[in-house]
């Protein structure tokens, strides 16, 4: 009689153990002191829809971040504001940069197709030289690419023209934008001509895979294909599958990691963290639970707008803003004194090492929110 074998069923991890292992592989259970190039890599950029919120990110993962530290790095050229994942600016370093904003160009293609009604007779090829030598020659706002290309194509529609350049190069915010304590209007030129050398070959999925897992593993193929815009890449883990494990959440679905990546006990401690809008941890999963109850969905956003969040105990608690005098705190449920206090802490600490010792910001607790 043939013997039959039954594969073991690959374990479960809860949503407090997902959440442990995330904020572990996200720097957030315990400020890191990797240097800020060395963590805007690990966490494969930043999301930067404006411009204090790496600066916020950054604060809140590494020991003795200051503002300056980022900035100089941004006026030095060594990292750069560029769309990337998810049709979002993110902040990456160059290395990055050249090679990331290849990979994801199916998802700029994809893009562009929403927009090719507008773009009647237009050669896409000419467009993206054309806009190459524009941008090439001087940095340009999007309402200068926009009236350039509009003198060539005069029956195009001007928006569709801009976004179509977009797409098809890779563009990067100059400087001043982006620095901090400075002001300055988005103005572009190709990554190519910022950074002074040749775009690079695209990482191979495989090693991309990798570094996610890294960076916001355990998790699944659809939750990569969130992070990065992309699609079908099922083959992909497939093909990495021998080298990695696997677990499943509590609805079954398979979570693949790295063997060796820190996966803490599910209660081990974790501090308040004041994260910024679009924080890429809220933004890196299908399934948001591992960081956001089920009694807070939802409550992050307004329309397409994100509110700052406060993670207590590792979990979504909360929003904060920054008002004239004060860090505002509004929790979405009552906190107990020893958490008011902790969270406190923590809002001083972020306004210290944000705006110096000199800082003169409260901390103040608003209406619980509901």
């Amino acid at each position: 009689m043939r013997k039959t074998t039954t594969a073991t069923p690959a374990p479960p991890l809860g949503p407090r153990a997902l959440n442990r292992a995330t904020l572990a592989r996200q720097l957030l259970l315990r400020r890191s002191e990797l240097s800020v190039t060395a963590a805007v890599e690990h966490l494969v950029g930043l999301q930067a829809q404006n411009v204090k919120p790496p600066y916020f990110a950054l604060a809140a993962r590494l020991d003795g971040f200051t503002p300056e530290r980022l900035s100089a790095l941004m006026a030095d050229r060594a990292v750069v504001r560029i769309v990337t994942m998810r049709s979002t600016i993110h902040t990456h370093t160059a290395q990055d940069c050249l090679t990331l904003r290849p990979l994801v160009q199916p998802a700029r293609d994809r893009e562009l197709t929403i927009f090719r009604k507008g773009l009647p007779g237009v050669d896409l090829d000419r467009l993206a030289a054309l806009a190459r030598d524009l941008v090439e020659a001087e940095p340009r706002t999007m309402k200068q690419l926009r009236e350039a290309l509009a003198v060539e194509w005069p029956d195009a529609d001007p928006q569709a023209l801009a976004i179509a350049a977009r797409c098809k190069l890779p563009l990067v915010q100059v400087t001043p934008r982006g620095l901090w304590g400075r002001s300055g209007q988005v103005a572009l030129t190709t990554a190519e001509h910022w950074l002074g050398r040749p775009a690079e070959p695209a990482p191979t999925l495989d090693a991309t895979v990798l570094r996610y897992l890294a960076a916001f593993g355990p998790a699944s193929v659809k939750d990569m294909q969130i992070w990065a815009g992309l699609t079908r890449l099922r083959d992909t883990f497939e093909r990495l599958r021998p080298r990695l494990v696997t677990f499943r959440d509590d609805n079954g679905v398979e979570l693949f990691d790295l063997p060796d990546a820190p996966r803490p006990d599910p209660d081990t401690p974790a501090p308040p963290r004041f994260l910024p809008e679009f924080d890429n941890l809220l933004l890196s999963h299908a399934d948001r639970g591992r960081v956001v109850p089920p009694e807070h969905r939802g409550r992050a956003w307004q329309g397409n707008q994100a509110y700052a969040t406060l993670l207590v105990d590792g979990f979504l608690a909360g929003v904060w803003k920054l008002e004239a005098d004060a860090l505002v705190v509004e929790p979405f449920g009552p906190l107990d004194r020893e958490r008011r206090q902790e969270v406190t802490a923590e809002a001083e600490r972020l306004l210290t090492a944000m705006y110096g010792k000199s800082s003169s910001y409260d901390v103040r607790f608003g209406t619980v929110l509901r």
